[in-house]
């Protein structure tokens, strides 16, 4: 009995054939790998001793990925934070590395950089006038507008950001702002608004970006134009022009890769669990899926996807285009290289998995969370799920498996509360004194009708207001 249940584990192991010198040795590396993640050793060139707890140890060829040479990180980085893309778990590596590192963000008074209007410098906490104080990272939502980003961040930075296939980004968006984009409120399901968005959509009411082009519109480009190929050739360029990186959504592991050699960070920077996976809406049994579901109302037919696709016919040339390129820059980089480092950082990920989170890290519906400041914020039609740590945990672990599942909303307070401590808040541009702003988005319901929604940055927003109208009442505040 004690010998079958021996091969059991050899043969679980893969090694039941191997001699014992080979045993033992593939035991010490597993040893030795499953130590180095959870062995807290420090790397002082990287990380300052009295910065939050790093999970990992020093880089090394076999834990870190390919040697990246003698190039040192990047700390100057701006990343345009698309909608529905993936983008926040992006933002929180961003905002572990530099929490980790000790660098100084730049943050927005609420939680958005006044979207969907334009992006203004002033818009930043602690901005006293152009390169006045110096900001390492900027990442929260904003409609780009490069010559106010360059106001705030060093000539050096490097920018980048991320693209999702419209269809899916489409249904993402229903999900999430179907009581947000009066488009969307107007239907039962994305399947009827896809055979006549025409219908349903009114460019000059707001919050109905998020029904058409959402992308191109991010990047702060004309999203009501009239579809031309010289108009794509143009945003492309623009783009391009830009950013020196587009990584995509489908392609989250490869574009990690991608990142990590650009920015010269170690593999261990871009490792993470995926956030706001939502909960499939049929059935009576509790399913998570990641962003790319559609529960019934978001259902669609073959035609209604090739409807979506003409109707955001701008994001779709913007993806064909850098999804090209992205698989232009795999080929540089090299197919094998990039098979080599996914397979590392998705093992990476699978150990990290076992190790800070319950349920073999499936997501749970947030009411299920036991640290309520961990639960993530909820909108639309379906549930945003998030994790919960495993028990037993010792303190320098369990605080770098926070990290990686912190809620972007509770994360940025955390990181906002550190670099302006309440009894110094810092003067906006021009010496005024800032307003602390409600840290909570509410949408006040009556009789079933919205009377009034705050948005992310503290902005009241009444029903069908345009664009025109709110940028108005910014400039007169």
């Amino acid at each position: 009995m004690v010998f079958r249940r021996s091969a059991r584990r050899m043969r679980w192991w893969g090694c039941y054939r191997m001699g014992p010198i080979w045993k033992a040795l593939l035991v010490f590396v597993v040893i030795a790998f499953a130590g180095q993640l959870l062995g807290v050793i420090f790397n002082k060139s990287w990380m300052q001793p009295e910065r939050p707890h790093s999970l990992y140890s020093l880089p090394s060829e076999n834990s870190q990925g390919e040697s990246l040479g003698s190039c040192q990180p990047n700390i100057h980085i701006m990343f345009l934070k698309t909608h529905k893309t993936a983008s926040s778990t992006v933002l929180n590596l961003l905002y572990r590395f530099g929490e980790e590192r000790g660098l100084k963000f730049a943050l927005p008074m609420g939680y958005q950089f006044g979207y969907p209007l334009p992006f203004i410098a002033q818009r930043v906490k602690g901005y006293r006038g152009p390169h006045v104080a110096e900001f390492d990272i900027m990442g929260n939502h904003m409609r780009f507008n490069k010559p106010e980003v360059e106001k705030v961040m060093p000539a050096d930075t490097f920018y980048f950001s991320i693209l999702r296939d419209p269809v899916a980004l489409a249904e993402s968006s229903y999900a999430y702002y179907k009581n947000v984009a009066p488009a969307f409120r107007r239907v039962k399901g994305l399947g009827e608004f896809a055979d006549n968005p025409y219908k349903y959509y009114d460019p000059r009411l707001r919050n109905n970006h998020y029904a058409h082009n959402l992308m191109w519109f991010d990047f702060g480009l004309d999203h009501t134009s009239n579809f031309s190929l010289a108009l794509i050739k143009r945003g492309v360029a623009a783009v391009r022009q830009n950013f020196k990186l587009i990584l995509i959504s489908e392609y989250f592991d490869q574009s990690m890769v991608l990142l990590r050699h650009a920015l010269c960070w170690p593999l261990d920077a871009v490792v993470s669990f995926s956030l706001n996976a939502r909960q499939q809406m049929p059935s009576g049994r509790s399913r998570w899926v990641g962003k790319a579901a559609a529960p019934a109302p978001l259902a669609l037919t073959d035609k209604q996807r090739l409807k979506l696709r003409e109707w955001n016919a701008l994001d779709w040339h913007l993806y064909q285009a850098f999804n090209l390129t992205f698989w232009q820059e795999v080929e540089r980089f090299g197919r094998s290289r990039m098979e080599s480092e996914v397979a590392l950082l998705r093992t990476k990920r699978e150990v990290l998995t076992r190790i800070c989170l319950r349920d073999g890290g499936r997501p749970i519906e947030a009411s299920r969370i036991r640290d309520k400041t961990i639960r993530p914020f909820q909108s639309g039609l379906v549930k945003i799920l998030g994790y919960e740590l495993q028990s037993g945990l010792d303190s320098a672990t369990w605080e770098a498996c926070l990290r990686m599942i912190r809620p972007e909303i509770q994360y940025k307070d955390l990181l906002d509360l550190r670099q302006f401590p309440r009894a110094q808040q810092p003067p906006a541009a021009g010496g005024l004194p800032v307003k602390r702003e409600s840290s909570i988005l509410r949408t006040e319901d009556h009789g079933g009708k919205m009377l009034m929604e705050k948005d992310w940055d503290g902005t009241i927003l009444f029903r069908n207001q345009t664009l025109e109208q709110v940028d108005s009442k910014v400039r007169l505040r």
